[in-house]
């Protein structure tokens, strides 16, 4: 159990958190959820100790242990693998190093020596050490580690391979408090099943920070959201979490609709929710909160969605891409190899495989920023392209441009209503409009892409990773306006619910061309056992 007690934090003029008072209790994962910047991982800093707030305290239920999911992944470079994860208990870390110590002695052991040696022995079993390296080789295994790495010093693993150790880690002895910050980051998609499956069981208290809403859906039982400085804790998972809030909201705004109605309206969507709750992992708990709502318990959000919305300028012909045998190498591995296939009109297509890197070189090829070495494609002659790549730095580096005038480059129309009225749309709002591109965070790049996206009037859409950088918020906003696209769509994305909810069609990459699934990307999941 987790409890905050009047947290309050300013950074000079700035109010992150004032007076948050709440209850973290075990049996619940609570999804911690606000716009960027709004305090999400500062949160949870101040919970494990790392940032200290202005007033206020945190306090766990004696003899509790908190586990963090480090977001350092170099810090244990020099230590193997296996003995990384077991650092995740440190007690116990700290006994077996001074148990090998007293052994290492051998024979210059003494009396006093063999009797703390015994000490430590009875609390080495007590804190599950006999069982501690098979434990952590189960974590790792589940994570997709081979045991071949697990002697392995840290360094030697890639990145994303590290990201799983420290996962692993995080998740070692049952923490009684387990604090996760983007846990899915760099996860491939049985690694994320293992990690759904993992909590939907975990029978502590959990908080997370994620911008995968399927991941959000499948193990929360309750949204915590950071809105104005505050945090309020609503039941269920972020589905309802949001579609209550809209509901809420849409009642309010409509000054015309009965009281009485409100109430019947909310009280049909708690019903249905608690019924459709039955299909969660988590389904006897969560349905039993739900059943306990009451309509007060729903209010709307003041969260601002930016308003997406991609038009085509004209048409698509039916002849629309055809790739014809690429392949591609890239410092001596095989990225692409024979790789091909047709899009037809209207297609949604989601690519997949094990390779990031090999996703987002063909989208380089199909947009001639990267030559082939092999093989050759075709685009119709009535499509037009436009491309968001995975890294959009050469589109702001070396210049201090305000948005307006960033943002004019790409605009047939140039006048500066037009433009601040596209921004707003976009939540560059007032002087936003006015922001240097040199001071853009990651999610303003993003959204600045998308508007530019947006003014070409592109029948064909090329999106690799869009949800990368973005707020929940702007993830749903992009999510709706490709499921509205009449065109056609090329894409790669590791958020679960963007793509079932946008792809027509799935193609995988693999080492000897592609594989093509006229499905949904659920139905594909389930074809490789990773429903």
């Amino acid at each position: 159990m987790i409890v905050t007690s009047n947290i309050s934090l300013s950074y000079g003029s700035k109010k992150l958190f004032e007076g948050v008072n709440i209850k973290f209790v075990p049996g619940n994962c609570y999804g911690l959820i606000g716009a960027n910047g709004a305090g999400k991982s500062t949160f949870l800093k101040i919970i494990s100790g790392e940032v200290s707030p202005n007033t206020g305290s945190v306090s766990t239920a004696p003899g509790e242990r908190l586990a963090v999911l480090k977001q350092d992944h170099f810090q244990y470079d020099d230590v193997e693998v296996l003995k990384t994860v077991i650092l995740g208990q440190p007690r116990l870390a700290s006994l077996i190093e001074e148990k090998e110590a007293i052994y290492a002695k051998g024979e210059a052991m003494t009396e006093e020596d063999g009797m703390k040696a015994g000490e430590l022995e009875a609390l080495f079993s007590e804190l599950g050490g006999w069982t501690a390296d098979s434990d952590a080789a189960v974590l790792l295994a589940g994570l997709g580690i081979e045991t071949s790495a697990h002697a392995k010093k840290m360094r030697e693993l890639t990145g994303s391979e590290k990201v799983k150790v420290l996962l692993a880690q995080a998740l070692f002895g049952t923490p009684d408090n387990l604090l996760l910050d983007e846990p899915t980051n760099h996860l491939d998609i049985k690694a994320i099943h293992w990690l759904e499956e993992f909590l939907a069981g975990y029978e502590k208290t959990v908080i997370v920070v994620s911008h995968d809403r399927h991941f959000l859906n499948q193990v929360c039982t309750h949204m915590a959201d950071i809105d104005f400085g505050k945090i309020k804790v609503h039941t269920g998972n972020y589905d309802f979490w949001y579609e209550s809030s809209q509901l809420a909201l849409k009642l309010q705004q409509d000054q015309q609709k009965k009281t009485k109605d409100k109430a019947e309206d909310l009280k049909a969507f708690i019903a249905r929710f608690s019924a459709n709750a039955s299909k969660s992992r988590q389904a006897t708990s969560r349905k039993k909160m739900l059943e306990k709502l009451t309509i007060d318990d729903i209010t709307p959000s003041t969260r601002r969605y930016p308003f997406v919305n991609f038009k085509p300028a004209r048409e698509a012909g039916d002849q629309l891409l055809m790739i014809k045998n690429l392949s591609k190498i890239v410092d001596g591995t095989t990225l692409l190899n024979n790789v091909s296939l047709n899009i037809h009109k209207g297609d949604k297509v989601v690519f997949t495989g094990a390779s990031d890197l090999a996703r987002t070189t063909l989208f380089q090829i199909l947009t001639e920023d990267v030559k082939p070495d092999a093989g050759s494609f075709s685009w119709g002659v009535t499509t037009t392209r436009s491309f968001l790549p995975n890294e959009n730095a050469k589109y702001f580096e070396g210049t201090t441009l305000t948005l307006v005038e960033w943002l004019r480059q790409f605009s047939e129309d140039k006048s500066e209503n037009f433009l601040r009225g596209f921004l707003g749309r976009m939540l560059f709002s007032g002087d936003e409009a006015l922001k240097r591109t040199n001071v853009l965070s990651g999610g303003e790049r993003v959204r600045c892409m998308l508007a530019r996206m947006m003014l070409t009037g592109a029948n064909v859409l090329v999106l690799d990773e869009p949800t990368n950088h973005l707020d929940l918020e702007s993830i749903t906003a992009v999510n709706d306006a490709l499921i509205r696209f009449p065109g056609t769509v090329l894409f790669a994305s590791h958020d679960h619910q963007f793509v079932q909810t946008v792809a027509t069609r799935v193609v995988e990459l693999t080492p000897t061309g592609v594989l093509e699934y006229d499905s949904t990307y659920d139905e594909y999941l389930k074809s490789k056992g990773l429903e």
